[in-house]
Formats: structure tokens, C-alpha cells, sequence
């Protein structure tokens, strides 16, 4: 994907769709609506997967905490979707095992039941059926649980991937079936004729220079801040969105020294906990906090932590502490309330929905990750009709997303951070094999080499140090203090890609720094 070439079709072409919004919601529609071949444009007023997309617990799952709600539609759709996502991508997404810790008698039939409903629910696309564990059969799966009172465990299998990674293969898969792409392209405006909405106003980051994109059906899929797009629309539309905090915490992989995931069942709040391994970490989330207002930059709130600390320790033998902690990150989830802000988000459910203005704009909100395709497919029949464009089937639940490989052919990278890029893993390593000092690891504690960032700035649309280090690779939510110390080396790097000057490097490797204090514990 080149950047400057998709502006310039941005600006000279008319387009059947735009969206606005590059995060799972948006690019999902685009990948779509372009594979339909309809006339697709995207623009993302930051970058790609900023906000609540590339900060998600890492799951492509059916919901464990649904089927409990016995929300059973919302389950079996999103194991449906979770099993085309492994069919479609699996170079992204993995077989993930969870354990739920078994304490008292009456969880083993009640929790063991329970999942062989879920692997039921899930069919033909079931990952791995559940199983029942005994004590020392539990042990053996994460050695380091909380051992005493324990009876056993239940089991059961989910799909894992990286969020942020994710969001770029649908970027580049949506440009590779024809759309138009583009990130740091603000929309500041509508067009209309007759009262209807024909289009947007775009202002590019850098320049600050506007510019108009004509297109029949524009569509709102910018998450939590879809409100503020609908009323840019109309001043008097009514508030659809309640904003909910969810805080993760990233820990050493010695809290977590089996393969398997943990399921804890039972916190404070009634919320699912999980404590995840990830790229040689540990993950733990999540929290679910009501916010009165949708921010960019969300931060784990002082009691969100210790929370998330507390119940954690309950199953580990070695209780985390806040100096434990590699990184803190929050994002907030677009939950559509039916009847106005409750401020028990818990209870609101993830279903998506989709709304049409009087001026013909489409706003889809809510849903998760999970069911990213089936959400695309749902707002695709409502631009079909609000642009009165000719129907075409939809195609993505048999497409393979962009470095499709055989699961047979990825064996040789399931324990390389470069299986994410499957096809084009072997161009990464040609590229250190050509460019020695690109060969070189960032950081001793961080698995990425310089080749990871050429990479991202000749195709993935990086432009700035935070794309680099937050998302193309996750080493901010790895260790934040090890990709504050790997920054200036990056820059470097990317200002000899973009020909930038020393003085673009010091206030790149600046800037970033003082974003990343964000992500330690110490600031909050």
C-alpha cells in the first residue's frame, strides 16, 4: 500500500462507498465492499487500528460470559465468525487452550456441561473439544496455579490473534481488491446535495490541506465516536453510544508458565478475568468501567489495576504486583444502549447495530472483534439500498485474508513472531539477508528486527514512530520501557526510509516517549 498514491486516487476519483473509520468495523466493510467491486474508499483520521481495535484482550471467541447470560444467538453467531476467521486467516489466528480452575465440587458438571454446549454451539467450526482435567492433569497444564483447594479443571479451546495486526491485513486486503486507503485523513465535513449525504471533506494530517470525496453512500464506522459523526450530520441526533473501559495489564511470562490460558470465572464484579499468554507474555484483562465521554487515549484507572491485580492473584501462586506491570493499556468499547446511558455497561450486550440517517448516512456500532465480517455483511445491505447500488453477493466469508498460507505451511513459523505475516514472512527475512543492519534486533527484550520496520513504511502505511512500536509491532504493550529505549534506533531507521531529516528523528523519538509514559503504571 502506497499512501501518497491512494491519496491521489482519493482526490480524483468518485466513489459507490466511503467509510470513515479504520478500525475492525470499518476496514471489515471495506474488505466488502471492494470484494463485491464496488467503488470503496476508506479514511481514518489517525491510524489504522488506533483506538479500541488494536486494544482488545486478543480473543476471537464466542463468549464464555454470553452463553453463561444465555444470550445464545450472540454465541452461536460468534462462533460461526470465529471459525471462519481460522478458516480465512490462519496465519493470524490460533488454537488457544483455556483452563478454568475447579474449586468447588458443583463447577465440574456445571462448567463442564456448559462448554460442551459451547463446542455444540459451534458445530463444523468447532476448534478443539472440551475436556475435563483432573487435579494433577491441571497442574500439569499451569503449573503455577493457585494449588491449594484445587479439584481440577474444564478445558476448553479459543482462538487467539494480535488485534493490531489483524487491522493491517484487512487494510491491505481491502486495497488489494481495488479500494482506495488511506490513513491520518480526518473527515471534518459532509457533502450534500438535497439534504442527502454525497460525500466528505478530508484533511490530511501532515499538509492540513482539504479536500473532497464524492461517493453514494457514505458510511460511520468510527466506534466510540460514531455520536459525534452523527451529530456532525445532524446537530439533533440522539446519543447511541455508552462507552465502556476495558484495562488490560502485561506481565512476565513467568506468571504464566504453561501454554494455557486461564478462565477465571468469578471476580468482584461478576466479569470473566482472563490471564493469556501472548508473543512471550502475559495478559490479563479485563475490566469493564461506564465513562461519560469517548477518549483517544483512554488510562487504566488506579482501581481498574489493583482490581485486575487481586483477582489475578487468586489463581497464580506468585501474586503480580503493580511493579510487576509492563504495561497498562485501556480501550473503550461502542456499546449501543437501548435505553439511554444506564451506567452498567456489563449488562449491555455486544450485538451490533447499524442506524441510517434522514440524510442517508450509515453508522454501524457496537459488536466486537469476533464478528468484525458478519457486521460488515449487515451494513453492506443497507448501502446497497441507501445508494441504490446494483446487488452483488457477498464473497468474504470464502475469502483468505491478505498472506494467506496453508495451515500445513505454517508450521515452520508457529513459534516465529513472523507467522503474522505468513506469505510474506519470507520477504521480511530477505530483506535482513539483502540489508544486514536490518537483521538486527530492536531490543534485547523485544523480538523485532529493523527489517519489521522497512517493512511497515514501504507497504504498510507507517509513517510516524508510534505506528511503528504501538501497532505494525506491539513492542509499546510488550514492554514499554524497552521500546522507549529501542525508539531512537527505530527513527532512524524509518527516516532513512522516508528521507527525513535528524531533526524529524529527535522530535519523533520526543513525542513518542512522552505518549508511551502513558502506558506505565507510575503515571496514573
Amino acid at each position: 500500500m502506497n499512501r501518497l498514491d491512494m491519496i491521489s486516487r482519493l482526490r480524483s476519483e468518485s466513489f459507490d462507498v466511503a467509510i470513515i473509520g479504520g478500525g475492525a468495523t470499518g476496514l471489515g466493510i471495506a474488505v466488502d465492499s471492494a470484494s463485491r467491486g464496488y467503488r470503496t474508499a476508506l479514511l481514518e483520521a489517525h491510524d489504522f487500528a488506533k483506538a479500541t481495535s488494536s486494544r482488545s484482550t486478543k480473543l476471537v471467541h464466542g463468549g464464555v460470559r454470553y452463553l453463561e447470560q444465555l444470550d445464545l444467538s450472540l454465541v452461536t453467531e460468534a462462533l460461526r465468525e470465529r471459525g471462519i476467521m481460522c478458516r480465512n486467516a490462519p496465519h493470524l489466528v490460533s488454537n488457544l487452550a483455556f483452563i478454568i480452575p475447579q474449586y468447588k465440587w458443583w463447577e465440574g458438571p456445571f462448567y463442564g456441561v456448559g462448554m460442551k454446549f459451547y463446542d455444540a454451539l459451534a458445530g463444523e467450526l468447532n476448534i478443539e473439544k472440551s475436556t475435563r482435567l483432573n487435579r494433577t492433569e491441571t497442574i500439569a497444564a499451569i503449573p503455577n496455579v493457585q494449588q491449594e483447594g484445587l479439584l481440577g479443571g474444564i478445558k476448553y479451546h479459543d482462538g487467539q490473534f494480535d488485534d493490531a495486526r489483524m487491522a493491517v491485513t484487512l487494510a491491505t486486503t481491502a486495497a488489494e481488491q481495488g479500494a482506495a486507503i488511506a490513513n491520518y485523513l480526518e473527515v471534518t465535513g459532509f457533502l450534500k446535495e438535497d439534504d442527502t449525504v454525497v460525500g466528505v471533506v478530508a484533511k490530511e494530517n501532515e499538509s492540513q490541506e482539504e479536500f473532497q470525496v464524492h461517493a453514494k453512500v457514505v458510511v460511520n464506522a468510527t466506534g466510540i465516536f460514531s455520536d459525534r459523526m452523527r451529530k456532525m450530520d445532524d446537530p439533533d441526533a440522539d446519543e447511541k453510544i455508552e462507552p465502556a473501559q476495558g484495562v488490560h495489564l502485561v506481565l512476565d511470562r513467568s506468571f504464566l508458565r504453561g501454554d494455557s490460558a486461564i478462565m477465571v470465572p468469578h471476580t468482584d464484579d461478576g466479569r470473566v478475568l482472563f490471564v493469556i499468554p501472548w508473543h512471550d507474555r502475559v495478559l490479563v484483562g479485563t475490566t469493564d468501567t461506564p465513562m461519560q465521554q469517548a477518549q483517544l487515549e483512554p488510562r487504566p484507572l488506579p482501581e481498574e489495576v489493583e482490581f485486575i491485580l487481586r483477582n489475578a492473584g487468586r489463581y497464580l501462586q506468585n501474586n503480580p504486583s503493580s511493579e510487576d506491570v509492563l504495561c497498562a493499556f485501556a480501550g473503550q468499547r461502542p456499546l449501543v444502549h437501548p435505553g439511554g446511558k444506564s451506567g452498567k455497561t456489563k449488562s449491555i450486550s455486544r450485538r451490533h447495530e447499524v442506524f441510517v440517517s434522514r440524510t442517508g448516512l450509515v453508522s454501524v456500532t457496537g459488536g466486537k472483534w469476533t464478528i468484525y465480517r458478519k457486521m460488515a455483511e449487515d451494513a453492506m445491505k443497507h448501502v446497497i439500498e441507501v445508494g441504490q447500488l446494483a446487488p452483488q453477493d457477498c464473497c468474504t466469508e470464502q475469502l483468505h485474508l491478505h498472506g494467506y498460507l496453508d495451515p500445513s505451511s505454517l508450521d515452520s513459523l508457529d513459534q516465529d513472531h513472523l507467522r503474522a505475516y505468513g506469505a510474506d514472512a519470507e520477504q521480511l527475512k530477505q530483506i535482513g539477508e539483502k540489508e544486514p543492519r536490518l537483521a538486527k534486533t530492536l531490543h534485547p527484550a523485544l523480538p523485532y528486527t529493523g527489517a519489521e520496520v522497512a517493512w511497515a513504511v514501504r507497504h504498510e502505511m507507517a509513517i510516524c514512530l508510534e505506528d511503528i512500536l504501538a501497532r505494525r509491532t506491539r513492542s509499546l504493550l510488550l514492554d514499554v520501557k524497552a521500546s522507549c529505549e529501542a525508539a531512537e534506533s527505530v527513527a532512524e531507521i524509518m527516516a532513512n526510509e522516508l528521507s527525513c531529516d535528524n531533526k524529524w528523528v529527535s522530535s519523533q523519538v520526543a513525542a513518542y516517549r512522552e505518549f508511551a509514559e502513558g502506558y506505565l503504571l507510575k503515571t496514573i
